[in-house]
């Protein structure tokens, strides 16, 4: 069984090389002026929680009225005649804080988001400072161990809980 999943991915990577230089060859052979001219698309996602996820790809473009059609419900951000970045606010949180999401603080006292449960080095997001002190015992023990986030409805609520224990100077964050 081994073998025929190694020789798969064998007879696959000799394909592929063999489409790779194929297509090489082409376009030193002039068939370049035939071509449609390409374009790279960069599509931005903006989640809640402030993630970004980012999709990359080149495409053909014959028009780019059709192009912007097919896309209308993205911002056009920025645009060259080699690249167009289309940004989209997603009202959600990201797969990433749905799969692996904690709620913590940092020993600042930092509400933070985690990839994981809380520890120095998988804090992916900062949002702003808490007192602490203000909290009862075991708000403080839940930040330290880690509150899971899994739906959008939790990422609001325990922001809403946190903002209230927020120590305003102006670079605390509201959330819908």
């Amino acid at each position: 069984m081994k073998f025929m999943i190694v020789a798969m991915q064998i007879v696959l990577a000799a394909f592929c090389l063999y489409h790779e230089s194929s297509v090489a060859s082409a376009e030193s052979s002039g068939n370049e002026a035939q071509q449609e001219p390409q374009i790279t698309i960069m599509l931005q996602r903006i989640y809640l929680d402030g993630e970004v996820s980012q999709e990359i790809f080149r495409e053909e473009v014959v028009n780019l009225e059709k192009l912007f059609e097919q896309y209308k419900d993205w911002q056009l951000v920025d645009r060259d005649d080699v690249q167009i970045v289309l940004q989209q606010r997603i009202d959600d949180i990201s797969p990433l804080l749905k799969t692996s999401g904690y709620f913590g603080v940092s020993k600042e006292g930092i509400l933070q988001i985690f990839n994981g449960v809380p520890e120095n080095d998988n804090a992916i997001h900062s949002f702003f400072q808490i007192d602490m002190k203000k909290m009862k015992s075991y708000q403080r023990e839940q930040l330290k161990r880690g509150i899971r986030v899994k739906s959008k409805e939790r990422f609001v609520k325990v922001m809403k809980d946190m903002e209230q224990y927020s120590m305003r100077n102006g670079n605390s964050r509201s959330v819908r």
